[in-house]
């Protein structure tokens, strides 16, 4: 078998809880992956902390204002770039191989494709960007011939459960993303009007940042990531469907035409999906216990509720329309989760005012850049009349 070469890796987003997981098993895996970059938005004494661990010469912060005391942690070596074209200058690095996105939001959207245009493979954990732009990203990565590999567990059980797969998107009935159905899963639509930002915030299985934590509670996080799997995979909205799996073992499926379904299981962990998008095509020994079945009391599937949490409705209604309503809705969302957090709306008005504006706009195509960042723009200027 053909020796695995060292991914050399750019890490945008390492101060959040993906970057630590992949900074935990670059750790556990020295011989065959190395951190060569570290990008981080404001947590400027996190991302020192990191550079000193790792020894990387480049790193870079979004927070422009912290940019001289950064530099007067770091060695004279270590070469400090700031603001979104620190991001750019970072995810074009001649020396990385693989530029794994773990941006929360939009913010990762030019610097992911700025490592394309440089022929760099693309771990995704940023789910937004391919929400937001999927023909732009999708289209630039075929033209130049690179990688977008999945981060997020469910998109990584699929990519697990399709590579090899001979047959093609012709024998694919359905993917089937699960979801552990957030902390309110069996509320009722008046107990969600009182829910607080605290409750909001505690996950059940996963721990997460705020924005991906309340997406999770209102299941935008979910539709969101139908979106994504139609741009991974090629396969229409139709055809992807969601269910309810509170123990978050499964952590997708596919079914095919034949009514065979492969399922990807393992613990609970972003550690192994991280690992298997850093090492693919191959397979390698990491740090994670195997899955103890003994352990497992059972495993429960059901059916989510889409007339109480309609985000994964609104998802399905963006997907099937297409040209620039995902962006909207992604920009609604995000404004909609900032209003909430800041007290300023009710939890069930998340999913209000991303109908709202939905409702307002009308649909371009999302060929082009400048279409979607108009659309972005403009949602989240709508969005933002309806939180006030």
């Amino acid at each position: 078998m053909k020796a695995f070469s060292k991914r050399r890796v750019v890490l945008l987003g390492s101060t959040g809880s993906i970057g630590q997981s992949t900074l935990q098993v670059a750790a556990a895996m020295p011989e065959q992956i190395q951190i060569v970059g570290l990008a981080a938005g404001s947590n400027a004494a996190a991302l020192v902390a990191q550079a000193r661990e790792t020894g990387v010469k480049h790193v870079a912060l979004n927070d422009a204002s912290q940019e001289a005391w950064l530099r007067a942690q770091l060695p004279a070596d270590v070469k400090v770039h700031v603001g979104e074209q620190g991001l750019i200058e970072l995810a074009t690095l001649t020396d990385a191989d693989v530029v794994l996105m773990a941006i929360v939001g939009t913010a990762g959207l030019m610097p992911a494709l700025a490592a394309i245009e440089a022929g760099k493979d693309i771990a995704i954990a940023s789910k937004e960007i391919l929400v937001m732009a999927g023909e732009v990203i999708t289209t630039a990565a075929q033209k130049r011939g690179v990688r977008l590999l999945p981060v997020d567990s469910e998109h990584n059980a699929i990519f697990q459960c399709l590579d090899g797969h001979r047959g093609g998107q012709a024998e694919v009935a359905r993917l089937i993303l699960t979801a552990s159905g957030g902390p309110f899963r069996k509320w009722s639509s008046e107990l969600l009007d009182s829910v607080t930002l605290e409750q909001a915030l505690q996950h059940p299985t996963w721990q997460m940042g705020p924005k991906i934590s309340i997406d999770s509670a209102t299941m935008f996080n979910k539709g969101l990531e139908m979106i994504e799997a139609r741009w991974l995979f090629g396969i229409e909205m139709d055809r992807i469907d969601v269910v309810i799996h509170p123990q978050s073992v499964v952590h997708s499926m596919v079914e095919f035409i034949d009514g065979s379904i492969m399922a990807q299981m393992s613990r609970t962990d972003m550690i192994f999906p991280i690992q298997y998008a850093l090492t693919w095509p191959r397979r390698l020994a990491g740090a994670m216990a195997p899955l103890d079945f003994s352990a497992l009391a059972a495993l429960e599937f059901e059916k989510p509720r889409e007339d109480v949490f309609l985000a994964l409705s609104l998802a399905r209604r963006a997907g099937q329309i297409g040209g620039t309503m995902p962006a909207v809705m992604n920009a609604a969302n995000e404004v909609a989760v900032q209003a909430f957090s800041k007290g300023s709306i009710r939890f069930p008005q998340i999913w209000q005012v991303v109908s709202q504006v939905m409702d307002q706009h009308a649909p371009q195509s999302s060929a082009e850049l400048r279409e979607v960042l108009a659309a972005d723009a403009w949602a989240r200027a709508a969005a933002a009349i309806c939180c006030a």
